[in-house]
């Protein structure tokens, strides 16, 4: 059975409950048909019965005037065949039938004598087996004797057997032209199920794009059985794209690493080799050295925050209140001792008015380390004496940092990657000495975001750019007793 596809299934449950239905119709009706023909032949009986039993005169065998051919038209009027007079001690004294009817297809006497006299029907067997009977008896009123009065039912099994024949004939063709119709109707309902099918079986090729189409209003078992699936097929699109980006990602990811790393230690290296070969004294290769490990030092522990970052950012930091006005004035000095030529201006956030002040609740080393690589990122990537501007203050209800230069900008597609890690604007692998490798922007971000904010860029290529660290500012407490608990 389950080996069967789900429209024969449903077929053959469906035409075993209507053959179930048909059979058990054909046996009530049968069963009514039969139950009213009884009825009706008992009250002739009984009708035919009473009257003889009421009539004066001793059986016909005790009275030749009584003629049988009179009385057989009579019998067969009433539907009552077969006439037997039983004396008192149950002999047959005389009786009546149907001339048409043969003596052995009579119920013999001795089935008759066990007829009960108080009018109830029973069924009686031929002589021969041939057919059935019904009886009814009643005592004689005027002579000491029993009355019994029968009637064959071979009508009646023909009428029932009839109906069940037809019952039957026309129930096979019902049930055959119901489960053809059906068969055809399972087709057509059961072909969106086909169609998702074929829609799955697409998907499993490879073909995640492919969708289940609409096949039926969204109300609808199948309406939502599509919703259904077109939804988890979404999320599995999308799962699939962000599994090849962070697999993509991720090779990027060691690629860049691998050159990162591989950079200090070809340095390490070539100074120990040049020393071997005499090229260099042991101070020079010492300082080359310490150089180039002190710059893997830094990528590592660049590398190790990041980590640290994405699994637990909340404990990297160790909070407190401050003012980011702070880190403003300092990253005002920080780039004057940088470049002592460029213009740097401390302004509220905008450009607009003094600096204001931005209370937040804040790990300051690593506050300060955000500030330093976004004043570090404005000095590197504009030329010298570019003019630079600091904003500090609240805006919208949160603290603003921010760090404007009018150097070169970005274009949108740089904009867009700018705080991914190792990307550089310049993919040049001959960069200068000493550049970062690419880690500033995303440790900013990484921070800023543990801390519940954010860093923000605008930019437009020939337009200069502004980062924008937003931080929020903490709430004061709503209860007095509360806070001075805390303290």
């Amino acid at each position: 059975m389950t080996r069967l596809s789900l429209r024969a299934r449903l077929l053959l449950l469906t035409a075993g409950l209507l053959l179930a239905g048909l059979t058990l119709i054909g046996t009530l009706v049968s069963g009514q048909l039969q139950r009213f023909q009884l009825d009706r032949l008992d009250g002739q009986l009984r009708s035919l019965t009473e009257l003889i039993s009421l009539a004066a005169g001793p059986p016909p065998a005790a009275n030749p005037a009584v003629r049988p051919d009179l009385v057989d038209p009579a019998l067969e009027l009433f539907g009552t065949p077969y006439v037997v007079y039983l004396d008192a001690g149950g002999a047959v004294a005389g009786g009546l039938h149907s001339s048409r009817l043969a003596g052995t297809s009579l119920p013999p006497v001795e089935a008759l004598r066990t007829v009960p006299a108080d009018g109830t029907a029973v069924d009686l067997a031929a002589a021969d087996g041939s057919q059935r009977w019904r009886a009814v008896a009643r005592p004689a009123a005027r002579w000491g004797g029993t009355v019994v009065s029968a009637a064959p039912l071979a009508e009646a099994d023909a009428t029932i057997a009839q109906l069940r024949t037809s019952s039957l004939v026309t129930g096979a063709a019902l049930l055959v032209v119901l489960t053809a119709a059906g068969w055809f109707a399972l087709g057509r309902g059961l072909r969106p199920l086909r169609r998702i099918e074929h829609t799955a079986a697409a998907i499993a090729g490879g073909d995640l794009t492919r969708r289940v189409p609409d096949l039926a209003p969204p109300g609808t078992e199948i309406g939502h059985l599509a919703t259904s699936l077109n939804t988890m097929l979404g999320q599995l699109e999308r799962a699939f794209a962000d599994r090849a980006a962070a697999a993509a990602r991720m090779r990027a990811f060691v690629s860049d690493v691998s050159h990162e790393l591989r950079t200090p230690l070809f340095g390490i290296k070539g100074s120990t080799e040049l020393y071997r070969m005499g090229a260099s004294d042991v101070d020079e290769t010492i300082r080359r050295i310490d150089g180039e490990a002190t710059r893997l030092t830094a990528l590592t522990e660049d590398l190790l925050l990041l980590a640290q970052l994405d699994e637990a950012p909340e404990e990297q930091l160790d909070r407190a209140p401050m003012d980011l006005r702070t880190l403003a004035g300092d990253a005002r000095h920080d780039l004057r001792a940088l470049d002592p030529t460029r213009p740097v201006a401390l302004t509220g956030p905008g450009g607009t008015g003094p600096p204001g002040a931005a209370p937040v609740d804040a790990d300051e080393a690593r506050l300060r380390q955000v500030v330093t690589n976004l004043v570090g990122n404005a000095a590197a990537h504009t030329p010298p004496g570019t003019r630079v501007r600091i904003g500090v203050g609240t805006v919208a209800g949160r603290a603003v940092l921010e760090v404007a230069d009018e150097g070169p900008g970005l274009t949108a597609e740089q904009a867009s990657r700018a705080f991914q890690r190792f990307y550089r604007a310049d993919r040049s692998r001959t960069r200068r000495p000493g550049a970062d490798a690419g880690l500033g922007l995303a440790i900013a971000r990484s921070l800023a975001r543990a801390h519940g904010g954010d860093v923000e860029l605008e930019t437009a290529a020939g337009a200069g750019a502004c980062f924008r660290l937003v931080l929020p500012i903490p709430q004061p407490p709503s209860d007095p007793v509360t806070s001075r608990t805390r303290r």
